[in-house]
């Protein structure tokens, strides 16, 4: 049963073009299978995470973080009463907007971008579930419910106004151009926090991210087990599994401390977010997007030893010297690529040319070659890269 200030399926505000009900889903279960079916999921399957989709088949994927992140998402709703369908929704779909080759992709097309808009793959995730996807005869996009979009807008906090992050959103800055015109035809009341399952699907993505980057980096033989066990909660972890498990193998014995290091992110989450919820006492979900602070949180001294993990996995994960080396090839590539593109726009496929021709400024051709360069997956980013580059 859910929570009174669970995002309630017949309170939602609606989709941008008016739909008949579904008789067997609800609002947010329709949005969800929606996203499952989109060609911008499917395509997370051959985009990085941390190391690029062709280097190991074992690596996790835009996909299957995004599959991981969802399954969090419905454990700590449910735990919490909470709409698990709106929750899981917001976790398939928080990740559809990043560009090949992960945040080194998304780096380097912010910098591209800056004269024409910007980019966030956040607002790139709305430009795609608003406009991008065309499928359905009735409208462009996948026409979501408002509580969807606004998940995808704000899961990580406003983004204007005074609780905005200044460090993402400086104070009086522009909003990337994707998110405005969202924005400008279904408000999303940006200056607010999002929902609860919104704060769920975004604690969820660091509970997914923070374990399997561990088990990644394990896997690709950038740290050790050794060095885990000097680690707040993973050695705690380690121990707990010598001390059940003597002498078992390195890969189970490495399986069992990172899902108890799971375990203690999830359990944490729970047990702060039912605290802080019972001592808030909301009585709706619009309670939630008014308080001055997220309420799904890690608590504060779990949290300081996630920084410190968070700390580890920067220097030997994510700056790890073959991991910079393969982000400054790929970063020549999509500096390569877009600026190609700029200058030939003949060269997109012939699905692309309408937009084209309707382009009336450098600006709105940039931002449709955006739309085609971000939507490129690793491996058809490096094919299009070796066709016109060698």
């Amino acid at each position: 049963m859910l929570k009174p200030y669970a995002s309630q399926p017949f309170e939602t505000r609606g989709r941008l073009f008016d739909e008949k009900l579904s008789t067997f889903r609800s609002p947010f279960q329709r949005d969800r299978d929606r996203i499952i079916h989109s060609s911008a999921f499917r395509r997370l399957k051959h985009k990085t995470q941390v190391f690029v989709e062709h280097e190991g088949d074992y690596y996790r994927t835009r996909l299957t973080h995004s599959i991981e992140v969802a399954q969090v998402a419905r454990t700590i709703a449910g735990a919490l009463g909470l709409n698990e369908g709106l929750a899981e929704a917001i976790a398939l779909a928080h990740d559809l907007g990043h560009s090949p080759f992960g945040h080194t992709g998304e780096d380097a097309l912010e910098v591209l971008m800056a004269p024409y808009g910007g980019f966030d793959h956040n607002a790139q995730a709305l430009r795609i579930v608003t406009k991008l996807e065309k499928h359905y005869a009735d409208f462009d996009g996948l026409n979501l419910t408002w509580e969807s979009l606004e998940g995808i807008a704000k899961h990580n906090g406003p983004v204007t106004g005074p609780d905005a992050d200044p460090k993402k959103h400086p104070p009086g800055g522009e909003l990337p151009y994707a998110l405005a015109e969202v924005n400008a035809s279904f408000d999303l009341e940006l200056h607010t926090f999002a929902s609860a399952e919104a704060q769920v699907a975004a604690i969820a993505d660091d509970v997914a991210y923070n374990h399997h980057d561990l088990h990644d980096g394990l896997r690709a033989g950038l740290f050790t087990a050794d060095d885990l066990m000097e680690l707040p909660l993973t050695d705690r972890a380690y121990e707990e599994v010598d001390a059940l498990y003597p002498n078992l193998e390195a890969s189970r014995r490495d399986h069992e401390a990172l899902r108890r290091v799971f375990g203690y992110m999830v359990e944490d989450v729970i047990t702060i977010a039912t605290n802080r919820l019972d001592s808030a006492k909301p009585e709706t979900a619009q309670d939630i997007r008014d308080m001055d602070r997220t309420i799904i949180r890690f608590s504060k001294p779990f949290f300081q030893n996630l920084k410190a993990i968070k700390s580890f996995l920067f220097k030997r994960m994510y700056r790890a010297p073959q991991v910079v080396k393969e982000r400054a090839r790929v970063t020549e590539m999509i500096n390569s690529l877009f600026p190609m593109y700029m200058e030939k726009p003949e060269l997109l496929p012939q699905e692309w040319v309408t937009e084209i021709e309707a382009a009336h400024s450098e600006t709105e051709l940039a931002r449709i070659v955006l739309d085609y360069v971000a939507g490129m997956t690793d491996r058809f980013a490096i094919q299009q890269y070796d066709h016109f580059f060698g």
